[in-house]
């Protein structure tokens, strides 16, 4: 093998805080200017990204009446990654992330367009979107690796943690105004302008990328061409237990419980016959706890594997219990919490990969994250659909928090095992304290 991990920088210093930040320090990676720039094209784009998600569900619901086909779209979107996803950590590593997100928001731009036509002029068919859902989880096999690792070269390690934390708060808040947005131009003049929008936006994130400083990025090394760096990239992720378990705990989150589209679609269109707009606040309400989530991230001192776990833990909890809400209130209420689960899980996820992992290799490491992020999606999309149709959207949506809660006491028990851990109990003045320590007493909070 003519590259090795051992060969490659080692893993830099995750930043750990004795305190919390001020809060004048929530948005300090928005100081460095590239990231400025890129930050605020993002917004526009994930909105925009967000509208279009919301039409195609829709559109695919209205033309096939089934929510399984709803699932079928979420398939054929994620596939790609499930397949290929690796290779396009591979490329992330090797070439320039700038020219290769220049290359995959054109393609983007130009999908949207076909959409926007087919659709606007009343030929568009079912099939039209599977295809073209498959065309862009073919832009995201190298998008979505490029981008994560791209950030770093734009705000460095210093402000990489803020800047995974502000991503994903600019990524929510897109998923809270855009499909509002997109429910009311689906109710008044049709989906189809979703698609020119989006379109619209994916050009405008193109020219950002053009206007960005290259003295100013953070450029990563570039892993030179050879045999065997897929597997390479696995075996590194197989020997840090930090990284492994998170991507296992990743994988069962992103088959059962992240599959909003699919069980939301069953709720607007046969629990509530809320129609649309009612789809799009659902989703506007998931993507307004998500926000909060986000936000609340960025107050974390460290991150831990022990959190990742556990938030996978609440998030299937809060699930489960939005199987049972009595009431469109009551579930709308759940959704919320739903929404901070999902982003305090997914920020905590994501900045443990990218800091523990070395920079040579990250791209690969990412496109395995997004790997099982994606893959999963697929994977539980069509698998969920059919549930939801089989067994009803109340107990699907039960199935889909329980399976991951009961994986998470499971995962975790088995890496208390693995380090020697044990829970221990007992009191700090008058409050009860509840402590993963090691066997010999000391803090496990390495974890």
């Amino acid at each position: 093998m003519a590259t090795s991990t051992a060969a490659a920088p080692p893993t830099g210093p995750m930043p750990v805080l004795s305190t919390r930040p001020p809060w004048r320090e929530t948005f300090v990676s928005l100081r460095v200017r590239n990231y400025r720039i890129f930050a605020a094209s993002n917004l526009v784009a994930n909105t925009a990204v967000w509208m279009q998600r919301i039409a195609m569900d829709w559109l695919v619901l209205q033309l096939s009446g089934s929510v399984a086909a709803v699932g079928i779209t979420v398939f054929m979107q994620f596939t790609p990654m499930l397949v290929l996803g690796l290779y396009g950590g591979v490329l992330t590593d090797r070439y320039s992330k700038q020219r290769l997100l220049i290359i995959t928001q054109s393609a983007a731009s130009g999908l949207a367009v076909a959409l926007a036509v087919l659709t606007l002029t009343g030929n568009v068919q079912v099939w039209h979107v599977y295809l073209i859902s498959f065309l862009l989880g073919l832009v995201t096999v190298v998008d979505n690796p490029a981008r994560q690792v791209f950030v770093n070269e734009l705000v460095g390690p210093k402000y990489l943690r803020n800047a995974i934390s502000l991503n994903s708060s600019i990524f929510q808040l897109g998923g809270l105004i855009g499909p509002a947005v997109a429910g009311l131009l689906i109710t008044a003049v049709g989906g189809g302008w979703s698609f020119v929008i989006n379109a619209g936006a994916c050009l405008a994130v193109v020219g950002a990328l053009c206007t960005l400083r290259r003295d100013q990025l953070h450029r990563s090394p570039a892993a030179p061409r050879a045999k065997g760096q897929l597997l390479e990239g696995m075996r590194y992720v197989r020997r840090k237990p930090v990284i492994f378990w998170t991507v296992v705990m990743v994988a069962i989150i992103a088959v059962f419980a992240f599959n909003m589209p699919v069980f939301l679609a069953a709720y607007a269109n046969n629990v509530y016959d809320v129609g649309a707009q009612g789809y799009g606040l659902f989703n506007a309400l998931v993507a307004a706890g998500a926000l909060a989530g986000a936000l609340a991230s960025t107050r974390r001192t460290s991150v831990r594997l022990s959190m990742v776990v556990g938030t996978a833990a609440a998030l299937g909890v809060v699930q489960a219990l939005a199987g049972f809400a009595p009431s469109e209130i009551a579930f709308g209420i759940l959704l919320v919490g739903i929404g901070v689960g999902n982003l305090l899980f997914i920020t905590a996820a994501n900045s443990l990969v990218q800091m523990s992992s070395n920079m040579q290799i990250r791209g690969r490491v990412i496109s395995l994250y997004i790997l099982v992020l994606l893959g999963g999606q697929a994977i539980g999309g069509p698998v969920m659909g059919w549930l939801v149709e089989a067994i009803g959207p109340h107990t699907a949506m039960m199935i889909s928090g329980i399976v991951p809660a009961l994986a998470a006491i499971v995962i975790g028990v088995l890496i208390a095992r693995q380090a020697s851990l044990r829970l221990r109990f007992g009191l700090r003045g008058r409050r009860p304290v509840i402590a993963i320590v090691t066997r010999a007493g000391k803090s496990g909070a390495t974890l």
